[in-house]
């Protein structure tokens, strides 16, 4: 970062008096934060990183305090940079104002192929956090298995569902689709429906996918209770907005059944 790129991101600041989706702003001026992990941690988890800037207070109008010690501060941010998992890259730049220092840290994005980045001392579930406005939010064990399934090249959706037999599937929707496949595709016409449901991922060690039982199933939801749509009426057009006896929803309903199934009748809602 150029100075006057950080002279340019400070003003920025000060006139919006917010802290943004890139940009947290640490006071410290006589003190080193002894734990930026959070911040750390969810900048390298998005596309775009961030900058911390040391030497600003939010909570006295977004004044300039500025850093006493440079170099003690630098030492202690890439410390705690090292407790991070990958570490954590940091590139300083420093500017004076008014004659006070101000240190902005440049945190890159991690690739994606490396996420998340987290807290060694936590460890990945509890350690690892992403950006969601100006806050640091700690991820759900769901979005930490998300970047671990994109690495490890995962295919949840072709998994077997072991407790589930073949004849759980509705008969009539998966032999529409087979035809249809056998339609399109001359090559798969001249096998035997049981090659091509394997082939397809309809079918893995003789037990249905969960693929499959999420479009042709009778009643997936027994094998996967979680796998639904929960649908909320709203007073307003935005989540959020209540209507005149304070209400911030009229009515909700769980949606059930295979994909086709909940998406129909959620747009019937």
């Amino acid at each position: 970062m150029y100075e006057q790129d950080l002279k340019d991101l400070i003003e920025k600041v000060k006139k919006s008096k917010a802290e943004f989706q890139t940009v947290e702003l640490k006071k410290c001026k006589r003190e080193v934060p002894e734990r930026i992990f959070d911040t750390l941690s969810s900048f390298s988890n998005q596309d775009d990183g961030g900058i911390i800037t040391f030497g600003m207070d939010e909570n006295s109008d977004y004044g300039i305090t500025g850093i006493d010690d440079v170099q003690q501060l630098q030492k202690k941010v890439m410390e705690q940079c090292l407790q991070m998992e990958p570490p954590v890259r940091a590139v300083f730049t420093v500017i004076e104002i008014d004659g006070k220092n101000i240190i902005a840290a440049e945190i890159p994005p991690l690739d994606i192929t490396e996420r998340p980045c987290f807290y060694k001392g936590k460890g990945r579930i509890k350690g690892s956090y992403i950006r969601v406005g100006d806050a640091d939010i700690p991820m759900t064990e769901y979005e930490v298995y998300s970047f671990e399934a994109y690495r490890k090249k995962y295919r949840d959706e072709i998994r077997e569902t072991e407790r589930a037999e073949m004849s759980s599937l509705d008969e009539n929707r998966l032999a529409d689709y087979l035809l249809k496949l056998k339609l399109d595709k001359k090559n798969l016409s001249r096998l035997e429906d049981d090659k091509i449901m394997e082939l397809m991922s309809i079918c893995k060690n003789g037990h249905p996918t969960l693929a499959a039982e999420m479009l042709f199933g009778s009643y997936p939801q027994a094998f996967f209770p979680q796998l639904g749509i929960i649908a909320v009426s709203v007073p307003g057009t935005e989540i959020g907005e209540t209507d005149a006896d304070g209400s911030r929803f009229i009515d909700n309903q769980r949606i059930e059944g295979t994909i086709p199934k909940c998406l129909m009748q959620h747009w019937h809602l």
